[in-house]
């Protein structure tokens, strides 16, 4: 259900006034149920674990780098380490990654990124005609579309997934 923001968490609020500055129309909607993992996102939603646009956070030589790509898809670090022209590429700790977006883990946003942390969107999302990203806590969720990510991130558009999988793929980490 869409909330007023009044009533929304203060990140949730942070993620839905990125919306409405990016001109989206999507409304952020807290569930009832946990949506932390792309699992859990696609049981409380009802969808396909790929149409979860899960946000990574990562540290490019050691600067972070947000990809945000399909929930039933894994990053390839050596990809993304091409990507960027990075030597080295690693996952980041929940302590970075809470410093990194001002979002907790498992409720990571594309949307209300800080502006000098850069983007990235994995094409892969672009298989769905709608998404479902987390809108700053592990219960607030908000719909969008893959040319909506690109605008809301100030990303771009990339391919760094392992192995392009299908709408029917199954869920992996």
């Amino acid at each position: 259900m869409a909330l007023r923001d009044d009533d929304l968490h203060r990140n949730a609020r942070r993620a839905q006034a990125a919306l409405a500055s990016a001109g989206s129309l999507s409304q952020v909607r807290e569930l009832s149920e946990s949506a932390r993992t792309s699992a859990e996102a696609a049981s409380a939603l009802g969808v396909d674990v790929g149409q979860i646009a899960k946000s990574l956070v990562f540290l490019a030589d050691g600067c972070p780098v947000v990809v945000v790509l399909s929930g039933s898809d894994r990053v390839s670090t050596e990809l993304l380490a091409a990507e960027l022209n990075a030597r080295e590429v690693r996952r980041a700790t929940a302590e970075v990654v809470k410093d990194t977006t001002g979002y907790p883990i498992g409720g990571v946003s594309p949307a209300g990124l800080p502006e000098d942390v850069q983007a990235l969107v994995d094409r892969g999302l672009d298989r769905w005609d709608l998404v479902w990203a987390a809108a700053g806590t592990p219960h607030a969720v908000f719909p969008t579309t893959f040319g909506e990510l690109l605008r809301v991130t100030r990303g771009r558009a990339v391919d760094v997934r392992e192995e392009p999988s299908g709408p029917a793929s199954s869920p992996a980490g």
